[in-house]
């Protein structure tokens, strides 16, 4: 794999995280998952947050591709958390200033 190559990878994977700290209601489920420092059903995230099973599914997503949260799907429920190493590693400190 040549520089370029590379490159272009780093881009695209930096252009999904900051698409999905582009939006407020993903700052917000970012800083609740941070607070709560385990993982937590989708349902209890969107109550937190305000926001419907839509919106949430639409957010989540976006996080999701981002690497930003982790999805586990048990039975009928998805549990989310935080991956804070995506964090560290491409926005280092932005973790810490939320």
């Amino acid at each position: 794999m040549n520089n370029n190559s590379i490159d272009n990878k780093l881009n695209e994977k930096m252009v999904l995280i900051f698409k999905a700290l582009s939006d407020p209601v993903r700052i917000e489920i970012i800083k609740y998952l941070k607070n709560i420092r385990t993982e937590v059903i989708c349902g209890e995230i969107g109550q937190a947050v305000g926001i419907s099973k839509p919106s949430g599914t639409y957010h989540f997503k976006l996080l999701q591709q981002a690497e930003l949260i982790n999805v586990r799907k048990s039975a009928r429920e998805k549990y989310i958390e935080l991956n804070k190493s995506t964090f560290d590693k491409y926005v280092t400190g932005f973790f810490d200033s939320l």
